[in-house]
C-alpha cells in the first residue's frame, strides 16, 4: 500500500473528507490543496493557509476540525481548509493569491477565509477574481476577522466560563502565548482587559519572558514595527522552544499544528489550555492534560471566533452581531461540553466531537446521505 492510500484510510470516514483537490501551475509555480471535509449543513467556511511544508494530511485534518467547528457553533456551513505551499512572505504572494483564486472557481461548495499566512488583502485578492470570500476589508463590506480580534475574542469569552470549572481567577492569572501572531496577540488583548498578566510570548525567532508580566499594547507594537517578539526589551529573552517551561495558569497554543505532543507535554506548567490554534495538541497530550487535572478546551470549541464572524459576514451581518453571536454562541458550547464532561466522566474532546458529530449526522440524513 503506498502512502498516499495509507494516508486517505487513516483519515476518512462516514462523514468525509468528500473532495481533495491538488492544484498544480508550473509557470507560477503555485502548488496547492483543497480539502472539503463535509456539505451537509452548507456550503464549507474554511481558511486558506499559506506555508512552505503544508502537507495532504495536515489540510486533511484542518478541513475536519472545521467540519467539528462549524457545527459545534450551529452554523449553516460545512468545513474545508485550503493549503498555498509557498512562503507567505514571497514577493509574488498576490499572484499567487489571484491564481489561486481562479484555480477554485469551479468549487462553489467552499468559502475562503484568512489563515495563518493570509490576511484581508487576501481575501480582495480572491474575492476580485471569483466574487466570493470572507474576512474581507471593510472597504469591500467585509468584516476583517484579524484586525478586530474575531478569533482571540472568542477564546478569551471561552476562558471566562472555563475559569469556574477550575476555580481559576482571571484577575491576576498568568498568561503564556505560543504564536503571537494574528490570534496571539489579540487573545493576550482581550484576556488581559478581564485582569490577566501576559507573563511569555513566542513566536519563530524566540521567546520573551517577564514574571511580573508583559505590557500588551507594546509588544504587539514591538511586533508589527520590528516583525518579532524578541525586540522587546522589557523582557527576558529566550529560545522559542522555552517557552512550554514557563509556568503559568493560562497557555493558549496559538500557531501551527501539534506543538505539544506525548513527547513535551509532561513539560507544560499550567493550569488550563484554550486552543487558539486548529489541532494545536494531540489527542494523547490532551488525555494527558486530563489525567492530571489540567482543564484543555478543544480548538473546536474555544477557538471558532473567527469563522462565527465569518458567517455573519457571509449572510450580510454587521460587526456588533458578530461580537454578540461569538460571545453567545462560546460561551454555551464551552459550558456545554463542559458540563458534559465532568457529568459523565468524558474527556473534554471525547465530548466536544460527540456533540459536533450528532449535528452533522443530522444535516447529513436531510441531505440523503445516510
Amino acid at each position: 500500500m503506498d502512502v498516499s492510500q495509507t494516508i486517505f484510510e487513516e483519515y476518512t470516514d462516514d462523514l468525509g473528507p468528500e473532495k481533495i483537490i491538488h492544484i498544480y501551475e508550473p509557470v507560477a509555480k503555485l502548488r496547492a490543496i483543497v480539502v472539503i471535509d463535509n456539505v451537509a449543513a452548507g456550503p464549507a467556511i474554511g481558511g486558506v493557509r499559506m506555508a512552505p511544508d503544508l502537507t495532504t494530511t495536515e489540510i486533511m485534518r484542518l478541513a475536519r476540525a472545521m467540519t467539528l467547528k462549524n457545527a459545534a457553533a450551529g452554523l449553516p456551513h460545512g468545513g474545508g481548509k485550503a493549503g498555498i505551499i509557498a512562503d507567505p512572505k514571497t514577493g509574488d504572494k498576490e499572484c499567487l493569491i489571484r491564481m489561486f483564486a481562479r484555480a477554485i472557481e469551479s468549487l462553489h461548495d467552499y468559502i475562503p477565509g484568512p489563515d495563518m499566512g493570509t490576511d484581508e488583502s487576501c481575501m480582495a485578492y480572491i474575492f476580485d477574481e471569483i466574487k466570493w470570500a470572507v474576512g474581507l476589508p471593510r472597504v469591500l463590506g467585509g468584516i476583517p476577522l484579524d484586525e478586530i480580534g474575531a478569533t482571540g475574542f472568542g477564546i478569551a469569552e471561552c476562558a471566562e466560563v472555563a475559569k469556574e470549572y477550575i476555580d481559576l481567577d482571571l484577575n491576576g492569572a498568568r498568561l503564556v502565548v505560543e504564536g503571537f501572531g494574528n490570534v496571539g496577540k489579540n487573545v493576550a488583548r482581550f484576556l488581559e482587559e478581564k485582569g490577566a498578566s501576559l507573563v511569555a510570548a513566542s513566536d519563530t525567532s524566540g521567546t520573551v519572558y517577564n514574571k511580573d508580566g508583559i505590557n500588551v499594547s507594546g509588544l504587539i507594537q514591538v511586533k508589527e514595527e520590528k516583525g518579532s517578539v524578541i525586540y522587546y526589551e522589557d523582557a527576558e529573552r529566550l529560545k522559542t522552544g522555552d517557552l512550554l517551561k514557563i509556568p503559568g495558569d493560562i497557555f493558549v497554543p496559538a500557531a501551527r499544528p501539534d506543538v505539544i505532543d506525548e513527547r513535551n507535554v509532561g513539560t507544560l506548567d499550567t493550569k488550563l489550555v484554550i486552543q487558539g490554534a486548529n489541532i494545536a495538541i494531540t489527542t494523547g497530550a490532551e488525555k494527558a492534560l486530563h489525567e492530571r487535572g489540567v482543564l484543555s478546551v478543544p480548538d473546536f470549541i474555544a477557538n471558532a471566533g473567527g469563522v462565527i464572524a465569518a458567517a455573519v459576514e457571509y449572510r450580510r451581518g454587521s460587526e456588533k452581531e458578530a461580537f454578540s453571536e461569538i460571545k453567545s454562541k462560546i460561551r454555551a458550547n464551552t459550558k456545554k461540553i463542559l458540563d458534559k464532561t465532568y457529568s459523565e466522566g468524558l474527556y473534554p474532546r471525547d465530548a466536544a466531537e460527540m456533540i459536533a458529530k450528532e449535528r452533522v449526522l443530522s444535516a447529513m440524513s436531510y441531505r440523503g446521505c445516510i
